[in-house]
């Protein structure tokens, strides 16, 4: 780009406006641009003060938009990020006064500049963090001003169609919901989805960019798998996963790191071929597959004491704690086809199973832990009490795990 001066900015912003490029006005708001290098250049340490000269020299806000520009883009050349942070929170806000009265060709910039206070946030928190300062009250700051562009999309009843400001909604919906997640502020998101809920007019969610889709059904999944509603957070990790642009490498390692433990709990276990494409994912996962064809209880223990820290931070011990039940489902499968396949096994003989894979449990657990097998559907039989036997149906004494009806209704 040729060198420009301040006053050159201000017309290639009117020129934008004028032909109404949504996407021009985006890259010149943008603070790493090489033009905003320029304008720092040309002020020095620019102030308010230092535009005096040019304040109504364009239509309002866009004079003051302009200014902020430039005061973003000195103190992020200066790595003041919490000061940088404050200017850009002034530049969104002006920005709304303009966007809530046009039509949809300012998505672009909308998209930009949220996207751009969203990162901001994030480097105010980390530099207070260092100064032993609170550490999430710019994101929050910035997850409400996101909120007010929202309101400004969803509100939108008098654009075209094709033009309507809600073609941002599920875009903006999608920052806000990870601003939350960011400073653990999950149970806000309700509100914003009784937002989408209240207002039918809203196209339908297939209408949008497959961006906006994937990134919506992401969070929609993480939600429903934090309130335990494992079956519509499979479903939608699924149409995410599936919606995914194939070179997003990072977005499905993102959603397969919650939708494998779902689908193990259905008892598909993901393919080698699979896990090979993501070995952060294998690390994690290839030993409680290997544990559950072996029916290695023992192996399952110890793999998850070792990875507890680590499944916790992602929220995801409770579940794997509870796919254990596929572990011992393995290893009694063992005990029937080694007592060839006998439709009458003694309970002693899986209590001495559960011992063999490292499981120490009194007989009375061992009984237990087989009438909650054929409760919950992984074998097909009954006790008797009364004479310690195990009496096992002819066919299909172990069911395939995925033709259970529904596992997860019995979690």
């Amino acid at each position: 780009m040729p060198q420009i001066n301040f006053s050159q900015f201000l017309l290639l912003i009117a020129d934008a406006l004028r032909t109404e490029d949504g996407p021009k006005l985006a890259g010149l708001l943008k603070p790493v641009e090489e033009h905003g290098k320029m304008l720092v250049k040309e002020f020095r340490n620019p102030t308010k003060h230092s535009f005096s000269a040019y304040e109504g020299s364009m239509e309002s806000p866009w004079d003051e938009i302009a200014i902020q520009y430039v005061l973003v883009v000195n103190h992020c050349a200066k790595r003041r990020a919490s000061e940088a942070f404050k200017e850009e929170c002034q530049l969104v806000s002006l920005f709304f006064r303009y966007f809530s009265q046009h039509s949809g060709w300012t998505l672009p910039a909308l998209f930009s500049i949220l996207r751009d206070l969203r990162d901001l946030a994030f480097d105010a928190d980390l530099e207070a963090r260092q100064k032993g300062q609170t550490d999430t009250a710019n994101m929050e700051e910035a997850a409400r001003l996101i909120s007010k562009a929202f309101s400004n999309c969803i509100t939108d009843r008098s654009s075209p169609y094709a033009e309507s400001r809600r073609w941002g909604v599920y875009y903006v919906v999608g920052l806000i919901l990870k601003s939350y997640f960011r400073v653990k502020r999950i149970s806000l998101s309700k509100n914003i989805l009784r937002a989408i809920d209240a207002n039918p007019d809203i196209p339908p969610l297939s209408s949008y960019p497959k961006s906006h889709q994937v990134t919506y059904r992401y969070y929609l999944g993480m939600l429903s798998f934090l309130s335990e509603d494992f079956v519509k957070a499979e479903q939608e990790f699924t149409l995410a996963f599936y919606g995914c642009h194939v070179g997003a490498h990072r977005n499905q390692l993102r959603i397969l790191t919650y939708l494998i433990p779902l689908r193990i709990l259905r008892g598909h276990l993901p393919s080698k071929d699979l896990l090979d494409r993501f070995p952060v994912l294998d690390d994690l996962y290839a030993p409680f597959i290997s544990a559950i064809r072996k029916g290695d209880i023992r192996e399952y223990d110890e793999t998850l004491d070792r990875q507890e820290r680590r499944l916790v931070e992602l929220n995801l011990w409770l579940t794997l704690e509870k796919a254990r039940e596929l572990c011992i489902r393995g290893l009694f499968r063992r005990v029937w086809v080694s007592s060839d396949k006998s439709t009458r096994i003694p309970v002693s003989m899986f209590h001495t199973g559960l011992q063999v894979a490292g499981s120490d449990v009194p007989m009375e657990e061992a009984e237990c832990l087989v009438a909650n097998m054929i409760y919950r559907g992984y074998m097909r039989g009954y006790i008797s009490h009364e004479k310690q036997m195990v009496v096992l149906a002819n066919t299909n004494t172990f069911p395939r795990l995925a033709d259970r009806s529904n596992p997860f209704a019995q979690l």
